[in-house]
């Protein structure tokens, strides 16, 4: 019951769709008519600026930090932790609120991966802060960071005290690295073709 309980929650909370919410708060276009046409950070940023991006990026990252963290500090059972962050991930992805059409997952994932460790966390957002730095588009340094975040959890030991803590969290993160890739399809494309937008481009 505890898990069930903690994964509806978390899938409820990651349903909140901080793009939507923040774009009608602040007078501007829908995320989802604008710009890519998806609810997330980029996209808030093409059309409503820093600020605007800003306050969706850390919105969408807490929502996957919350429950996942709320789980940790109560000391439950490996698979609960590792099916909360999941479950808030997934509903980043598919909102019961907003029709199952959500985001990409990029912050959420990155909430989820500090709230099972703030090393795996922060090696993550590192990696996705030096592609983007390099390259200057974000999907690629979205999916780069995303691809080596289950190794950041297999590396870094102290994400547990026993394996299998570690394999729980290596398997849910490798699950959501793959929805991940998954709905970034269309980025891939442009990126073969040549035509994904850099950051901060219209």
């Amino acid at each position: 019951m505890t898990t069930l309980a903690f994964v509806v929650a978390a899938y409820l909370i990651g349903s909140i769709s901080t793009a939507i919410i923040v774009c009608k708060l602040m007078a501007l276009p829908d995320p989802r008519a604008e710009g890519s046409g998806n609810p997330g950070a980029t996209n808030v940023l093409r059309i409503g600026g820093k600020k605007a991006a800003a306050i969706t990026l850390l919105g969408d990252m807490f929502k996957g930090l919350l429950p996942t963290l709320v789980a940790y500090w109560l000391h439950l059972d490996p698979l609960t932790l590792a099916m909360t962050g999941l479950a808030a991930f997934i509903g980043h992805l598919f909102p019961i609120f907003f029709g199952f059409k959500g985001g990409k997952g990029v912050a959420t994932l990155l909430g989820v991966l500090f709230g099972f460790h703030w090393a795996v966390g922060l090696a993550t957002a590192l990696t996705w802060l030096v592609i983007a730095k390099v390259f200057k588009i974000s999907s690629i340094a979205g999916l780069i960071a995303a691809v080596l975040a289950p190794l950041y959890v297999w590396l870094i030991r102290d994400v547990c005290m026993h394996l299998g803590t570690q394999q729980a969290l290596i398997i849910a993160t490798s699950v959501m690295t793959l929805l991940l890739i998954w709905r970034h399809r269309s980025n891939i494309q442009n990126l073969l073709s040549g035509k994904e937008e850099q950051i901060g481009n219209p």
